[in-house]
């Protein structure tokens, strides 16, 4: 029975109709649009991560947290631009390998672009439960903060 219903599923294919293609190809257009924005986004971020280095050594040094932040903060603003870039590329991977798909009828491409979509959505998550994480934990910092002060 196993054995049977497992080469059923092996013989399973998927044949989508056109509304379905039409979605997938706008679905394709939108996504490059947002990939792109992603990337003109990505590239703002590390502009002004040379800008703030620049700005940053202009100012007279300060003792304190000012003067300690000021190495600090491009620094910040390169890592962002590096993390954000990889959910952008993954979009991008989406969009290109699906418009591809598309075209040539493949479903290889269909199925690279459909794992690129997978990732993306997996590393929006995971950075999802990082910042829902990190506020959970600003919070209770802050609470028990403001109760040592008491």
């Amino acid at each position: 029975m196993e054995n049977e219903n497992q080469s059923q599923f092996d013989a399973f294919e998927l044949h989508l109709n056109q509304t379905a293609l039409d979605y997938l190809r706008e679905s394709a257009k939108w996504s490059m649009f947002l990939a792109i924005l992603g990337f003109i986004g990505v590239g703002f971020l590390a502009l002004l991560a040379i800008l703030m280095t620049s700005v940053m050594s202009m100012m007279p040094e300060t003792p304190g947290p000012f003067g300690a932040i000021k190495g600090v903060i491009s620094i910040f603003y390169l890592v962002i631009a590096i993390i954000y870039l990889f959910p952008i590329y993954y979009l991008y991977r989406y969009a290109s390998n699906t418009k591809k798909a598309l075209l040539s009828k493949n479903s290889d491409l269909l199925t690279d672009a459909f794992g690129a979509l997978k990732s993306h959505h997996k590393f929006l998550g995971i950075a999802a439960i990082i910042i829902i994480s990190l506020y959970i934990l600003t919070a209770i910092v802050m609470v028990i903060g403001f109760s040592a002060m008491r």
